[in-house]
């Protein structure tokens, strides 16, 4: 087997003072936070597409990286990309990785062939995975950039492009649980609509949820133990995709009985598209109970596209592991890093750069979560601006107790109300978070 990164050797915890770029300020997988290593609270995982694949190609010029792995067989390419990912994950100590079926091996003339194909591979990772300990995190389809999606894939108003979706996604599910992945992610990718002109949308939505039906069926009759998640993302590559967001994918799962087995793979740059913060999309996804996993990225708020930068913005981290926390925690999920090197940053060194900068960013956004946490500060003042509701007719309304003539007849006794309200403390509470942070 080649090495790939000769000129890099395992990455290391040298501490916040090191200036060495090949080295972890931050992430010390072994140390203690709030009771768990690092290592078992953060969980990172990486993204074969972007790590293995992703050249720097975008709608205005060729890829820029070598990511052909010294073959020009897509057979054997497909097995150097796992050879140079198993080193990628050993030398950065990353335990998991995601991939999407066409990630790990291509199309070929049929999918007889390409199914057989994609068998050699995982053969060929279950036996990487037996020497090194590293586990699949979950896996998906790839059902988006064929020609035969440009409709959609479980949304195409074509059945048999509808039968060739569930096919590949049965395939995919198979190698999730060979793989021993304990997550299948649905992304939405063409699933929605340029233009209602030509779209019959309770249909798609119908057929959308078969598929989903279908799925869970066949994953459970295999031994599929694990989450199935929904990716909510706003737009792109269709105008509006009907899995927009955390709020209107949970309208789907209750409509067609889904809830139980579906929760939310959220991803940060996703969230900026929708107009939502990162926080916000993981807020609603743990109080409804469905906070599955993450796909660790950030976007730019000045542009209107994905683009999947590695994250480096430490308040939104703290946010987010504040969220983790507060959920309880990753079970199946964890933390994959949905995010590539910029185009201009094309050389083999600068994949580890960029992992080790979104390593560090959530190492050190983790340290933040837990001390507002312990700190007690944010928590103690929500719970002090909503005490009414623990006694009185705040308790009464929550137990029932109180219907509207109860109400109107408090109402009236009580007379004008704002002075039982009190300041939101928005700019002391930010400041409260400044304190914590700059005092790690």
């Amino acid at each position: 087997m080649s090495e790939y990164f000769k000129n890099i050797s395992k990455i290391k915890y040298e501490g916040r003072n090191s200036t060495e770029p090949l080295a972890f300020k931050y992430y010390d997988p072994d140390q203690l936070i709030g009771g768990k290593t690092m290592k078992e609270h953060l969980k990172f995982a990486l993204s074969w597409w972007h790590t293995m694949g992703g050249d720097g190609t975008d709608m205005f010029g060729v890829g820029t990286a070598d990511k052909t792995w010294g073959e020009s067989d897509p057979a054997a390419r497909s097995k150097a990309k796992v050879d140079a990912a198993f080193e990628i994950m050993d030398k950065l100590s990353i335990e998991y990785f995601c991939f999407h079926d066409r990630d790990l091996s291509p199309e070929y003339g049929s999918l007889a062939e390409t199914n057989e194909k994609l068998d050699e591979v995982t053969d060929y990772i279950a036996e990487k995975q037996k020497e090194t300990g590293i586990k699949c995190l979950w896996g998906t389809a790839k059902c988006f950039d064929h020609p035969r999606y440009m409709h959609g894939a479980g949304t195409s108003p074509s059945a048999d492009v509808f039968a060739f979706t569930a096919a590949q996604i049965k395939k995919a599910i198979e190698a999730t649980v060979k793989l021993g992945g304990n997550g299948y992610v649905f992304w939405g990718g063409r699933e929605g609509y340029e233009t209602l002109l030509n779209t019959d949308m309770g249909l798609e939505l119908d057929n959308m949820a078969r598929l989903m039906h279908m799925a869970v069926e066949y994953g459970r009759s295999i031994g599929f133990k694990g989450d199935f998640y929904i990716e909510p993302k706003p737009k792109e590559p269709t105008k509006h995709q009907y899995d927009f967001d955390t709020a209107t994918v949970l309208g789907f799962l209750r409509k067609y009985g889904l809830e139980k087995d579906f929760r939310m793979n959220i991803e940060a740059n996703h969230a900026t598209l929708a107009q939502h913060t990162f926080q916000h999309e993981l807020r609603v996804a743990r109080v409804n109970g469905v906070f599955g996993s993450i796909d660790a990225n950030q976007g730019d708020p000045l542009l209107g596209w994905d683009t999947d930068q590695f994250p480096t913005n430490i308040y939104d981290a703290a946010l987010c592991m504040y969220e983790v926390l507060k959920a309880g925690g990753f079970t199946n999920g964890g933390l994959n890093f949905d995010a590539k090197a910029r185009r201009g940053s094309f050389t083999q060194e600068d994949i580890f750069f960029s992992y080790i900068a979104g390593m560090d960013t959530f190492a050190l956004g983790l340290r933040i979560a837990q001390k507002m946490i312990d700190d007690g500060r944010i928590d103690k003042f929500i719970a002090d601006r909503y005490s009414s509701w623990n006694t009185g007719i705040g308790k009464d309304i929550i137990d029932g107790k109180a219907g509207f003539a109860e109400l109107e007849k408090y109402a009236l006794s009580k007379g004008e109300v704002t002075s039982s309200l009190s300041s939101g403390r928005q700019e002391m509470l930010e400041a409260y978070i400044n304190n914590i942070m700059f005092s790690i």
